[in-house]
Formats: C-alpha cells, structure tokens, sequence
C-alpha cells in the first residue's frame, strides 16, 4: 500500500471580525420613492481579497465598498437597481505575513423607477477604523 504525504500546511488564523445587522438605507427625509418591485429574499455575496499587509487605513473599507459594488452589480442583472436594506460581515485572516480579508455583504434588492437617490456609503464604516 503507498501512501501520500502531503506537505502540513499552516491554517489561516483570525485577527478580527466586523458584522453589521440589517439597517434601512431610506429614511422619511427621502423623497417619495417610486417601488415597482422588491426581491423576495436578501441577496448574498462573498468576496475574498488577498492582501499583503493591512497598513492604510483605507483598506478595509475600500474592500467593504467593492463588495457592495459587486453586489449591485450582481442584483442588476436580475433587474433590481438599489438595496432597501443591507449589511455585511468582515473577517480578516492571517497566515505568517500574509492577510486575507472576506467580506460577506447582503441586501434586499428593489427596483425604482425615476431617478434614483444618491448612494449613500456602506452602513457604519465607523467600526472599521479601530481594526487597524
């Protein structure tokens, strides 16, 4: 009988961890907006990013905005043009000196028709800036 050996490969360790419940993204002061349709459930995306090092401060939100980015983009292709609600998870990963950063991002896609209202930036981008 021949067996394999396989090189022990060192896991990837958890730094921290960053989840943000459900918020609404419109609010009273918006004008009336015009909801043809909303999704039945809230849609999900996972992103990966591979970092070197997480030495700017920009980093970890600018992988939470490109996430959300991909989300609507992913949410458009089934018709829907803004989220109703949302939310995310960010988790950073170390191995070494090697850093990996997943961010889990979901909303509740709808369609408006008219103009759209401004995008506001992701909900409670605050709670990154002591990950650092």
């Amino acid at each position: 009988m021949l067996f394999k050996f396989h090189r022990k490969e060192v896991p990837w360790e958890v730094v921290d961890s960053k989840a943000i419940e459900p918020v609404s993204n419109y609010y009273d002061e918006d004008k009336d907006l015009d909801i043809v349709s909303v999704g039945e459930a809230d849609t999900c995306g996972k992103y990966l990013f591979h970092v070197e090092q997480l030495n700017n401060a920009a980093d970890l939100p600018n992988t939470v905005v490109f996430a959300r980015q991909q989300l609507l983009q992913e949410v458009g292709k089934k018709g829907f043009n803004v989220l109703l609600s949302e939310s995310w998870n960010l988790t950073i990963y170390r191995r070494g000196k090697r850093y990996r950063v997943e961010v889990e991002y979901n909303g509740r896609p709808a369609r408006i028709v008219g103009d759209l209202p401004a995008l506001r930036p992701p909900p409670f981008m605050q709670v990154l800036q002591d990950s650092l």
